[in-house]
């Protein structure tokens, strides 16, 4: 059994930003764009309802922080204009965002091996941010569902063959570029009493020789514990040594219907943020276009 995890550090170059995007190509992009047929459009995001900024704290602890707090301003008297400020908790559990590569070091560096006091600067992040999204993402996505019309027993261990099984399934083959999304079938903020599915070292090797550019699911690493040893397989090895960006906080249900009504796993994936560089992640509405 290999040991050692896949890296892509050096790959290509050592100050690559893109890691994993780079496999989208405009080949990757065209054979997206040919999926979209229909004209059925599939978001895959969260929505968030803001709580009033004298709410709750979002970093504050507690069993549901909130994901966006807001203060709304009036302009003039009568109110001529109404304007608002949010304060976003980019890496909240509940809110659907993209997290750059600088998101999770390892042993003091970021990908792809830049020294953490080079990537973060003047209060921002300097290499790895977010910058990388700012012109947009457009590829092929595939959806690999792992328990269609149900949801994976409680603490089941993704593996590379329940991939597979899952693209038997579809008649579909993931290819290079392509952004992956997997449906668990589990809701984003899980279910209290029951241990999470999680994808596995040996799930994360299977998305490095297929060249995935992207992941996006509903399910995830394993939850923090205390005493825990060794890197989260998608955040400590996709994310950071294969410069693979993530998507936390997807919704499923609805591109696997939409996917079952028309009977086909591929279709157009976009995503186009706001073109916030210098940060860890960013909040996102990513698109499923059949």
């Amino acid at each position: 059994m290999e040991l050692t995890p896949p890296s892509n550090w050096g790959r290509w170059g050592p100050e690559d930003e893109r890691g994993t995007l780079n496999h989208i190509t405009d080949k990757a992009r065209a054979r997206g764009v040919e999926e979209a047929r229909e004209g059925r459009v599939v978001s895959l995001a969260r929505r968030v309802t803001p709580v009033p900024l004298g709410g709750p704290i979002p970093f504050a602890p507690g069993p549901a922080p909130a994901a966006v707090l807001q203060m709304l301003s009036f302009t003039g008297s009568p109110a001529r204009a109404l304007s608002d400020v949010l304060v976003v908790n980019t890496h909240h559990a509940g809110l659907t965002h993209i997290d750059a590569l600088a998101h999770v070091p390892v042993n003091g560096q970021v990908y792809p091996g830049v020294p953490l006091s080079d990537a973060v600067a003047r209060g921002g992040v300097a290499h790895g941010s977010t910058g990388a999204f700012a012109d947009g993402l457009a590829t092929r996505g595939v959806l690999l569902d792992l328990a269609p019309g149900d949801r994976l027993p409680p603490g089941h261990l993704v593996m590379g063959h329940d991939l597979d099984a899952a693209e038997a399934r579809a008649g579909v083959r993931v290819e290079s570029g392509d952004a992956l999304v997997v449906r668990g079938g589990r809701p984003v903020r899980g279910i209290p009493e029951e241990p999470p599915p999680v994808m596995t070292l040996d799930a994360v090797r299977w998305l490095a020789d297929r060249e995935v550019s992207l992941y996006a699911g509903d399910v995830g690493d394993p939850p923090p514990l205390p005493g825990a040893t060794g890197p989260m397989p998608l955040h400590g090895i996709a994310l950071a040594r294969l410069g693979m960006p993530l998507i936390d906080g997807t919704e499923t249900d609805l591109l696997a219907t939409t996917a079952t009504e028309l009977a086909r796993a591929a279709f157009l994936f976009t995503l186009a943020p706001i073109p916030v560089t210098g940060a860890t992640g960013i909040p996102v509405n990513p698109l499923a276009i059949f």
